[in-house]
């Protein structure tokens, strides 16, 4: 990210820890356009020298969606008139998916979930300790890749045995009003912080960068919060 030279420090300088980055990332996990943002955003973080930390907040694009999901080409219908119209849309999708190495099938898909227990499922993974942003890959692959419906209990705790969280935990996490009050509770602050789509990201608490942005977009917002150059970026309030 600060390219390939080489610093000399000398003995009379101390050495200090280097500066951790910090990006909030707020996303939906049926969202394609979350799947390209979380990809770019992997690849900006490759190329950071130090430490980071990634934390995930829930958004759900269709808060009203029936606890059951809907029939994909009945919610395509109801959301953008005749899904024919939508081709060109979804080719455009799969090609920059492609780019990224994303394997958009949304032929496989035939159900859009509710997306709320995937995200409860990732809160339980914060809470654990659990990789998120290796969770959230395998949701978002399950969902556009192999048109799994990221709703059911058992595939979410299928997913989750890989990223290593168990079988009974989760079915007990998903029959917890708790879980569901705090996901709830989370999504309302991010609303009420102005958001209105995803994925967004919150770099160092300060700079806030809208959409699936290009990595190397991301790289140059991740120079200016690491080393306090001015950004003409609008800022955000911390999201908790």
């Amino acid at each position: 990210m600060i390219g390939p030279g080489i610093t000399k420090i000398s003995n009379s300088e101390p050495l200090r820890a280097p500066a951790t980055l910090q990006v909030d990332v707020i996303a939906d996990l049926a969202c394609p356009w979350s799947y390209l943002g979380k990809r770019r955003l992997d690849n900006a973080l490759s190329s950071v020298h130090g430490p980071s930390i990634v934390t995930w907040y829930p958004y759900q694009v269709n808060p009203d969606m029936p606890a059951a999901g809907m029939a994909f080409e009945e919610y395509l219908a109801t959301k953008f008139g005749d899904p024919s119209t939508l081709e060109p849309a979804l080719e455009q999708l799969k090609g920059a998916g492609n780019i990224e190495g994303i394997d958009f099938r949304f032929d496989l898909i035939t159900h859009v979930p509710n997306t709320l227990d995937a995200h409860r499922l990732m809160n339980l993974a914060e809470s654990q300790r659990i990789d998120t942003s290796y969770l959230a890959d395998l949701i978002l692959k399950a969902f556009f890749s192999a048109g799994q419906d990221i709703s059911d209990a058992e595939v979410l705790t299928e997913i989750a045995a890989e990223a290593g969280l168990g079988h009974n935990e989760v079915l007990t996490t998903l029959k917890d009003d708790r879980s569901r009050n705090i996901v709830l509770s989370q999504e309302a602050q991010v609303r009420q912080s102005g958001v209105v789509g995803v994925p967004d990201f919150l770099v160092n608490k300060r700079l806030f960068v809208v959409g699936a942005q290009r990595t190397e977009n991301l790289v140059n917002v991740f120079d200016r919060a690491m080393f306090g150059a001015e950004s003409d970026l609008p800022t955000s309030a911390t999201l908790h």
